[in-house]
């Protein structure tokens, strides 16, 4: 989610491509020299500025956990105009991780296991920071939600927006913008619709989109 617009350094070239090998054929399906072949370096050159594969998919979840937490405490520093258009730019902000990061999201379902305990400990204080930073604002859009029912609703819409990987080869769906408008209005429908006290009817949309949020993995 890195919002630089200069030339990417050759070590953010590495990750880029590392991320993608590791995400299209697994962790052990990949090796240095291919890493190194993508960038166009010799693989051995990768040891000048990695360690190795570990240290590599280390700093992918942990740089990726910690860049989501500083996005959102940003757009809370800067927001203006209220809760509601604070939680529609927290949503903006993971849409556009989602679009974007699709191979780490990848990633973090299928290898966060290999990470060294206390790397895999990091990502998950990382990743509570960034769901609590969502569940204040989530609870001043709707003061009707306690804060385990706020919680769980931040942890459903992650698992909708994560989504993305799964969501059909390129071409088979709207464009980016179209894309990422939809998922904006089934993240606000899903929020709405945590928000309905039990028992009391709702439009089909809304229970469509509330049971699709709520059955999406969590983050």
């Amino acid at each position: 989610m890195a919002t630089r617009t200069d030339a990417p350094t050759r070590r953010e070239q590495i990750l880029r491509e590392a991320a993608r090998l590791f995400a299209e054929r697994g962790f052990h399906g990949v090796g240095v020299d291919e890493i190194g072949a993508a960038v166009g370096i010799s693989g051995p050159g990768l040891y000048r500025h990695f360690a190795g594969k570990d240290a590599m998919l280390a700093e992918l979840l942990v740089g990726i956990s910690g860049q989501l937490l500083t996005g959102g405490k940003r757009r809370v520093a800067e927001a203006e105009g209220g809760a509601e258009t604070l939680l529609d730019s927290l949503i903006e902000g993971h849409i556009d991780f989602a679009l974007d990061d699709r191979p780490l999201i990848t990633l973090h379902d299928r290898e966060l296991d290999r990470l060294r305990d206390s790397d895999r400990k990091l990502v998950r204080q990382l990743q509570r920071q960034y769901v609590e930073l969502w569940v204040e604002v989530v609870r001043e859009v709707y003061p009707e939600l306690t804060e385990p029912a706020a919680r769980s609703a931040v942890h459903s819409v992650f698992g909708l927006l994560n989504s993305t990987p799964h969501l059909g080869r390129p071409g088979a769906l709207p464009g980016r913008a179209g894309t990422a408008e939809l998922l904006h209005r089934m993240a606000r429908g899903a929020f709405g619709a945590a928000a309905v006290p039990p028992g009391t009817p709702v439009a089909p949309g809304v229970t469509a989109v509330a049971h699709e949020a709520r059955a999406a993995p969590g983050a």
